[in-house]
């Protein structure tokens, strides 16, 4: 079985990226108007993100216009557990390993679908950006915020198989003895004086 280390380590890797993932999903700047052209100087910068979009104006005003959305992060609360070093579960070492392996699943699983999600956002950006027939003034680039979301995925990923590596591993009975741990007669009764 891994070590409390290794589950510990795990687990706050995959807490800092689900937090990260949250921040980069509550900012707006995923994508910011990018200044191209002959028209540097504008009076309004724009920022979408992914639940709202923005505009910031040359007088600090920041309008934005908000969408709902429902964020459900059960998997750390699976794999938290799981860990060796809490008591939930009870004093089952297999059972909380397997919790704690399930947990870090969830959140390997998670981390993999922001990062295409991340990805697919981006691809997305570059390809409205590269397109001759976009205007040159409704045209963005990379915010902030998917960076953050970007590398709150990779820790959730690291952490998740961290967590993941918590597998209980059977213990593998050699079909060959050791060395020097068997006789090869049979088994004598008497004792033999030398």
């Amino acid at each position: 079985m891994a070590n409390s280390g290794i589950q510990l380590l795990g687990f706050f890797l995959s807490l800092i990226g689900i937090v990260g993932l949250i921040i980069g999903t509550i900012l707006p700047q995923w994508k910011m108007s990018a200044y191209i052209g002959d028209n540097i100087i504008t009076a309004v910068a724009m920022y979408q993100g992914l639940w709202m979009s923005c505009a910031f104006q040359s007088t600090g005003q920041l309008q934005c216009k908000i969408y709902d959305s429902i964020l459900q992060l059960d998997s750390l609360g699976v794999a938290c557990m799981g860990m060796k070093c809490t008591t939930c579960g009870g004093s089952d070492r297999l059972r909380k390993a397997r919790i704690a392996m399930t947990g870090g699943i969830i959140l390997l699983v998670g981390g993999l679908c922001a990062i295409v999600a991340c990805s697919w956002f981006a691809h997305n950006v570059i390809r409205a950006f590269y397109n001759p027939y976009t205007p040159v003034n409704t045209k963005f680039e990379f915010g902030a915020a998917i960076f953050i979301a970007w590398g709150g995925s990779l820790l959730d990923v690291l952490g998740g198989a961290m967590l993941a590596a918590s597998c209980p591993r059977k213990k593998q009975v050699s079909k060959y003895p050791a060395i020097g741990s068997t006789r090869s007669g049979p088994p004598s009764s008497t004792k033999e004086y030398v």
